[in-house]
């Protein structure tokens, strides 16, 4: 038979609802503290978005990257160039990079294929996992080739010419894209960089060791151990241009296509209403043939 407890042993051993109450009461800051655990942990982590070749911060974290270990170089260079954003060549990178083939790009030597101006382009590739930093860390690994190249005989050891191009002097125009392929693995990317002027020119050091600033052009100033100068540096969109070999093709009118676009419309435009007006007026006429 069922026995009572004696009286005064109930709060020996408390119920759990009793026990809950009175650490509600005590501490009612757990319960917040408890709930948002679980919240933060049962919430999905997307990955990050490829970027494309017009987002501010891509482009951003491109030219800082590389201006950051462009005027890091040991020894110092004396003439290295600042760089800056080119659309056109990030164009070529969203193209090339479009193909998902982890080889460099076979129209970089052709005329005007890769960029309407330039004539002479480079090119680094690389592939990994997406991460949030993946501009950042892609084009440190190109910048530590650096422990294979001696400067003193102006030779790689071992391959080191993503490095070359990084830090190449007379180069001052970059453009990068992203690239997700799962044909070359689950969640891999390729980040392709185009550069104009090309580096690795045989024969020629990547730049000249000297003070900083020492052996700028005329024109240029001196900013955080790099040459300056407005003109070159200016931002360029080249809305209307895009290589031809890309695929899916970029299609765009330029304001000479527009106009004879627009002429070609009034022609029929015309035509219509000049057709329109000679049967109205000669009802009954017909064309022989």
């Amino acid at each position: 038979m069922f026995q009572k407890p004696p009286p005064g042993s109930q709060g020996l051993n408390p119920q759990p609802k009793l026990l809950i109450m009175r650490l509600d009461q005590r501490f009612p800051w757990l319960w917040a503290l408890i709930l948002a655990f679980m919240v933060t942990q049962s919430s999905p982590k997307y990955p990050p978005q490829i970027p494309s070749i017009t987002d501010p911060k891509f482009i951003e974290d491109c030219v800082k990257i590389h201006n950051e270990l462009r005027s890091d170089v040991e020894p110092v260079a004396g003439n290295m160039r600042y760089m800056t954003w080119d659309a056109a060549l990030a164009k070529s990178a969203r193209g090339w990079a479009r193909k998902c083939i982890f080889k460099h790009n076979i129209h970089l030597s052709q005329k005007n294929a890769c960029h309407p101006i330039f004539h002479s382009i480079g090119e680094n590739l690389w592939i990994g996992p997406l991460t949030e930093y993946l501009v950042r860390n892609a084009t440190t690994d190109w910048f530590d080739e650096s422990k294979y190249f001696s400067l003193d005989i102006n030779r790689c050891l071992r391959p080191c010419l993503h490095f070359a191009q990084v830090v190449w002097a007379s180069t001052y125009k970059v453009g990068c894209a992203l690239r997700s392929c799962p044909n070359l693995g689950k969640h891999i990317v390729i980040f392709v960089c185009n550069y104009s002027p090309a580096g690795n020119v045989a024969g020629m050091a990547p730049y000249a060791t000297a003070s900083s600033c020492t052996l700028c052009e005329d024109g240029d100033t001196c900013e955080n151990k790099q040459c300056k100068n407005p003109k070159r540096d200016r931002i360029l969109r080249y809305p209307y241009w895009n290589p031809k070999w890309e695929f899916p093709r970029h299609i765009t009118c330029n304001p000479f296509c527009q106009i004879c676009v627009s002429f070609r419309m009034i022609g029929i435009a015309l035509a219509i209403i000049g057709i329109t007006m000679l049967q109205r007026k000669y009802p009954h006429m017909h064309l022989k043939t």
